[in-house]
């Protein structure tokens, strides 16, 4: 699936739908090891991490994934910590305005990744504080993998 028929208003919907009560450490890490269940399930060959307060509290890279996904992982942080929104709403938005991401905001590719996979983690009444990230599917698959698992974890299933 292409990003051309993506809205961003639905990704945004996406986003509210995942906003947490509370993100402590070890809820966190709780994402984490539910992320890698479903990911091992699923034979996935992803590198993700979970990021809450500007630390990555959770890091796995599976079967399959690659160095080059740490660099798309640092650049989709960076655009979910500069925008606290999800990197394939920022994408979808500025094509939306006939622009590009890099374009529009004058940031580098080097360290700014607008590819899906980067879902931001936010708490109900005080905003995002962390990000859920996943490099190594296409990018509209990483983002609906990231998006499901927040939804998984927001249902109460753990690892």
């Amino acid at each position: 699936m292409t990003t051309e028929n993506l809205k961003s208003a639905e990704l945004l919907a996406d986003e509210l739908l995942t906003t947490l009560n509370q993100l402590s450490n070890d809820d966190a890490i709780d994402l984490g090891l539910l992320t890698l269940k479903f990911a091992r399930e699923r034979q996935l060959p992803i590198a993700f991490e979970v990021h809450r307060s500007g630390r990555i509290l959770f890091r796995a890279a599976l079967a399959g994934s690659t160095p080059d996904n740490e660099r798309w992982l640092a650049g989709k942080a960076r655009v979910v910590a500069n925008f606290h929104h999800s990197t394939l709403y920022e994408r979808v938005r500025h094509e939306e305005n006939g622009s590009d991401f890099y374009t529009a905001t004058g940031l580098s590719a080097e360290l700014f990744a607008a590819h899906g996979g980067g879902v931001p983690l936010a708490i109900r009444g005080t905003g995002v504080i962390g990000a859920l990230i996943v490099s190594g599917l296409p990018q509209v698959e990483d983002h609906a993998f990231a998006i499901e698992m927040v939804s998984r974890y927001l249902a109460g299933e753990r690892a």
